[in-house]
């Protein structure tokens, strides 16, 4: 009985001892806490869930946005046990994510990439030497002295779009995919897409489809969550994520493998190559490097080249179908745009790009496209590599952070009636464009900015144009010639872009007359 007496009488003097270390370790923490500058302002989180269930999970950048009118520029959110940092305004994420880009260029964890097969895309990889290997790479092709060269053949592209829209206009969307894939292809692979029906083009297409559908933050909750999903057999409840993530990943492999043995492929069989590509022109230089470096290079050229295709599909095509559905939308935009192509231009020929600086209204059109329904509402989210303390603010090392690009295109402050499609919020009283670019911001900031950005903006602009010299969109019309109301549809996840609208609804095309 001795030895039970003893360690009773340990464990009584043991747990005094506890409490006053666990009261002093509370005290530090607090002592602390207290020295810290505070963290910014935001919703009271709920114990272990956080702010999750405050946050619309499929539209969280319209919580965000409501959040902005209550807490400020600056809004700190708990999702699980996740610390997030939403900015809402450009200056603040100018300042953060331009100006202090060496603590915010890193990525966060997203529990679907890797298992859902978009590691291959560098824009998700965290910042370091491989993802610095994919960036060089790009921007040696990509960089605005280069991308002017592939100016003639993305005005040659347009063309071809507005010849296949006039003949089969029901089909719009898929001429929008072949168009905006085919200017990547030709950069990237050298490889030129038939006008319709390209096997590769639908290969891309299903890949980015699929990807951009299942990559979504309630997803992402539930894998980090319940990693085990993954594991689960095939016949079992629940299972269904996992099936979604194999297809996807032999999708994604498909799309990056496919086309990169084509350029090998035609590398080979063309020797004297006229034109090199971004595969063509990487690959021959790898023949001089030493046979260790050479499987890392090339793994980092095969991510850089699946990004553009994966960028050009999502920017250009989503900027495309939303243009579409303003010229149906607002007809005095169209009109008001078609006379000044009109005007500088004549009914004589088509546009080039050496009318761009003649058509400021054109210009317009195209910044409040990218405004008024930006493709990647919250960009893609950064994280911090250490502590920072910003406007009296603690921002701790880790946290994510997410450039609300919706709510600083919805801010009506700066664009009053913000819903509205106005282009003329970008003219001022003597006709000519403002400051104020959207291009800025929604294009992402500091190092994680869109690389591709000089060439999607000129795809963008070929197309736009193209498209009001030749052809006029009107809204649908039923059997008695009332128009169709209906409602935009927007996909969710990581980007947002128009639905393709069904035929009953599909928006008319014309061809103006000469």
């Amino acid at each position: 009985m001795i030895p039970a007496v003893d360690g009773r009488i340990a464990v009584l003097a043991v747990l005094p001892i506890s409490f006053v270390f666990i009261i002093v370790l509370g005290r530090r923490f607090i002592e602390n806490r207290q020295n810290k500058p505070s963290l910014p302002p935001g919703p009271a989180p709920l114990p272990l869930l956080g702010n999750i269930l405050s946050i619309n999970t499929k539209e969280p950048w319209l919580t965000y946005t409501q959040w902005h009118a209550a807490y400020g520029d600056l809004v700190f959110v708990r999702v699980l046990d996740q610390e997030a940092v939403v900015i809402n305004s450009q200056r603040v994420a100018e300042a953060l994510l331009d100006k202090r880009s060496r603590i915010y260029s890193d990525r966060p964890y997203v529990a679907t990439i890797e298992p859902f097969g978009f590691s291959i895309n560098f824009g998700f990889m965290s910042y370091g030497d491989e993802w610095r290997r994919c960036r060089r790479l790009f921007h040696q092709t990509f960089r605005p002295e280069s991308a002017v060269k592939f100016l003639p053949m993305q005005m040659k592209r347009a063309r071809e779009m507005i010849v296949n829209l006039i003949d089969d206009p029901q089909h719009y969307h898929s001429h929008f995919v072949t168009f905006s894939l085919s200017v990547a292809m030709s950069v990237v692979y050298d490889y030129q897409p038939n006008a319709r029906d390209d096997p590769l083009v639908r290969v891309v297409e299903k890949s980015l489809a699929l990807g951009f559908a299942v990559l979504t933050q309630e997803k992402a909750f539930l894998l980090k969550t319940f990693p085990f999903l993954l594991k689960l057999p095939d016949w079992c409840w629940g299972s269904s994520i996992k099936r979604d993530a194999r297809l996807s990943t032999n999708r994604t492999t498909e799309m990056m493998e496919v086309p990169f043995r084509y350029a090998q492929q035609h590398m080979v069989d063309n020797l004297s190559l006229e034109r090199l590509s971004m595969v063509t022109d990487n690959l021959q230089r790898m023949e001089k490097q030493d046979q260790a470096s050479k499987p890392i290079l090339e793994t980092a050229l095969k991510k850089a080249a699946t990004t553009a295709m994966a960028g050009s599909y999502e920017t250009t095509t989503g900027t495309l179908m939303t243009f579409a559905l303003a010229m149906s939308t607002y007809p005095d935009v169209q009109r008001r745009a078609q006379a000044e192509v009109d005007s500088v231009i004549g009914r004589d020929r088509l546009p080039t790009f050496e009318d761009r600086a003649s058509l400021p209204y054109v210009e317009a059109v195209l910044r409040e496209n990218l405004r008024w329904h930006p493709i990647a509402p919250m960009c893609i989210p950064h994280a911090t590599t250490s502590d920072d303390v910003y406007d009296g603010y603690f921002i701790p090392k880790g946290a994510t952070v997410i450039c609300n690009a919706w709510g600083i295109s919805r801010d009506e402050k700066r664009y009053p009636d913000a819903s509205r499609f106005m282009p003329e919020r970008f003219i001022d009283v003597d006709g000519a464009l403002t400051d104020d670019d959207p291009a800025e911001y929604i294009f992402g900031l500091g190092r994680r900015a869109c690389p591709g950005r000089y060439t999607a903006d000129a795809s963008m602009w070929s197309a736009i144009v193209t498209m009001l010299a030749t052809v006029n969109f009107s809204s649908a019309k039923d059997d008695q010639g009332n128009v169709i109301d209906f409602t935009p549809q927007f996909t969710t996840g990581l980007t947002q872009y128009l639905v393709s609208l069904c035929h009953s609804i599909l928006p008319s095309l014309t061809i103006r007359s000469l």
